[in-house]
Formats: C-alpha cells, sequence, structure tokens
C-alpha cells in the first residue's frame, strides 16, 4: 500500500499559518510540503549581521529595501511559499507591492543562511533552493554557512563563487558598490 503525503496549496498554507497554535512557529512551503524553520544562535547572529549592513548600505544608496523573513510566492506557483532570511527588492518592483502581505514575487536577493538541521542538496536542500530562486526571477543568491564561515554565491546563467573568510562579499549587480568582508560576517 501506498501512503500519500498530502500537498498543500498557498491558499491552504495561509490558512494553516493563520490557526492560533502556529502564531510563534515559522514555516515555509516547499512543493506543497510544510516545513517548519527553526534557526539557531549562529544563525541569527549572521543573518543579522548581512541585513545590517545592507541595511546601512541602502541608507547611503536608496535603491530598494532590505527584508528580514518576509515570505515570497509566485502567484502561478500554487504550491511554494518561501522565506529567505534576508531578501532585497529594487524600488521598480517594490512599486507594485501593497502593504502587510506576502510579496507576490521572487525578492532580487535571497539569502539563506545554512542552520545545523539544513542540507544543502536533496529535498529542501539549500542549493535547490537557490536554483528555485533563480529559476523564479531572483537575481543574486547568498547561501551563507556559518559552520564553514563561507558563502556560495550564485547568479542566473553564471559559475557558483565560493568565498571564504578571506574574500570580499560583493552585491554585484543588485547592490552596485556592496562590498563587505566574509570574515565580518561570522561571530566570534
Amino acid at each position: 500500500m501506498v501512503v500519500r503525503r498530502k500537498l498543500f496549496t498557498v491558499e491552504e498554507f495561509r490558512h494553516f499559518l493563520d490557526l492560533p497554535e502556529n502564531a510563534d512557529r515559522r514555516f515555509e512551503l516547499i512543493d506543497g510540503e510544510i516545513v517548519e524553520m527553526s534557526p539557531k544562535l549562529d544563525h541569527g547572529l549572521v543573518a543579522s549581521v548581512i541585513h545590517g549592513e545592507i541595511y546601512l548600505y541602502l541608507k547611503q544608496n536608496p535603491i530598494g529595501k532590505a527584508m528580514f523573513e518576509v515570505d515570497h510566492y509566485l502567484p502561478q506557483d500554487k504550491y511554494n511559499t518561501r522565506r529567505p532570511d534576508v531578501s532585497f527588492i529594487g524600488n521598480d518592483r517594490l512599486q507594485a507591492l501593497q502593504g502587510d502581505r506576502a510579496v507576490p514575487l521572487m525578492p532580487d536577493l535571497a539569502v539563506e543562511v545554512k542552520s545545523p538541521s539544513n542540507y544543502y542538496t536533496g529535498h529542501e536542500g539549500l542549493r535547490e533552493k537557490a536554483q528555485y530562486y533563480l529559476d523564479q526571477g531572483s537575481r543574486l543568491v547568498w547561501l551563507v554557512d556559518p559552520e564553514k564561515q563561507q558563502i556560495e554565491v550564485y547568479v542566473p546563467d553564471g559559475e557558483t563563487r565560493i568565498l571564504t573568510i578571506e574574500d570580499t562579499l560583493e552585491g554585484g549587480e543588485v547592490l552596485p558598490g556592496f562590498v563587505l568582508p566574509v570574515r565580518e560576517i561570522f561571530p566570534e
């Protein structure tokens, strides 16, 4: 006998999120499956450093907005809602968005910080997430690994670059002029 798991749509996922018992929990919808996220200290520290540095960059270069853990989905994709740890959307795309709702497009930049429970490959893997973002319109993805103290940089139709603490993270065409020494991202 084959047992099938129920696949949830984005609409069903939104109802699930509205349940009182889920108010303080964090979830993503990946290929119709609800996945709970539970980041730890290093994850939060690294994500906040990256968000803070992008925020400071945007104060000097007001080309868009940086967000922390905001839901992104595509109206035509009924089985995925992604929540990058940090995301950036340029002003040209922000104008069409409305207030307190999930964002109906993928960010220009998606940043995923690896937790100990994350995998790089396989179902729900970070590299698959990176490819999903790129396939759906993101122009830059950073996969950040606090344990290895490295960052994988993905761009559409480009070669993946791996940065170590000896390198400098750059914003490319998405965040022109943004530079951050990788060693400054990771907690002592």
